[in-house]
């Protein structure tokens, strides 16, 4: 495994910002890369962080989620609160936003949680062949998603870091210009088994990409019926979409666990 990256000179610190029951995670001025209410910390405020949650849609019961990118520890938090039976595994190339964790209220390591600073991309490239049930790629820097985790590479590491059924999130922006390129790329990694709820987070695209349960076969009901039955759209429009994972995360939130 290689060792921690060093922190680019010229990286202009995290922005922290605190107003009222509002905590605020800022790489540039007035672009919100994660927000947490102080009185509920393991919520998911964002629109983009409660669609991401639409995996369990396709594997609802993860023993190992791995995330690419901490953040304010969003999905890090609800996903350890929500799902008590999986453990978290979170790469963060930056030591700066790992450093912000306590002031997100993200828990300490344990049995069950890892943090590691590490770049994401490496850390794929020699991880073990399927060790991962859901894989949550949600990495920004100031310039936007950054090369190395969209590349044709990165997502074929992926791929291969998953379980037979196993399932892929990744959140691209609309407007990035890399971001037909990026789709393409990971269509050809999943073998075409890409499927999204339309205008469910705005100007973030949530996309959804699904291992085959065994080689050569079919992808999941799930997925099917979502990409084909549905064509990608879902209820039909944005804001219906959105009240879909506003349910979703409901439902996982007030769930009764077995274990």
């Amino acid at each position: 495994m290689s060792a921690p990256p060093d922190q680019p000179p010229s990286l202009p610190p995290p922005i922290v910002s605190t107003r009222g029951d509002r905590r605020t995670l800022e790489f540039t001025p007035g672009d919100i890369q994660s927000e947490m209410r102080l009185s509920r910390p393991d919520a998911l405020v964002l629109s983009y962080a409660r669609a991401m949650m639409c995996f369990a849609l396709l594997a609802p019961r993860p023993r190992h989620i791995l995330m690419v990118g901490l953040g304010g520890g969003s999905l890090a938090k609800f996903c350890h609160r929500r799902f008590p039976a999986a453990r978290i595994t979170v790469l963060e190339v930056r030591a700066d936003v790992i450093a912000l964790r306590e002031q997100f209220r993200v828990p300490p390591d344990d049995a069950r949680l890892r943090v590691l600073h590490c770049d994401a991309a490496d850390w794929l490239a020699g991880a073990m062949d399927g060790e991962v049930d859901v894989l949550l790629v949600d990495g920004f820097d100031a310039a936007g998603l950054p090369p190395g985790l969209s590349s044709a590479s990165f997502y074929t590491h992926c791929r291969r870091a998953l379980r037979p059924g196993g399932v892929l999130v990744a959140n691209i922006f609309t407007y990035d210009p890399g971001y037909v390129t990026a789709v393409q790329r990971l269509q050809a990694a999943f073998d075409g088994q890409v499927c999204w709820l339309s205008g469910i987070a705005g100007n973030n695209q949530i996309l959804l990409a699904q291992c085959a349960p065994h080689p050569g076969a079919a992808p999941g009901r799930a997925l099917r019926f979502l990409r084909d039955t549905l064509r990608n759209r879902g209820l039909g429009a944005g804001p219906f979409n959105r009240l879909l994972a506003r349910l979703l995360v409901a439902w996982l939130s007030w769930r009764r666990h077995p274990d």
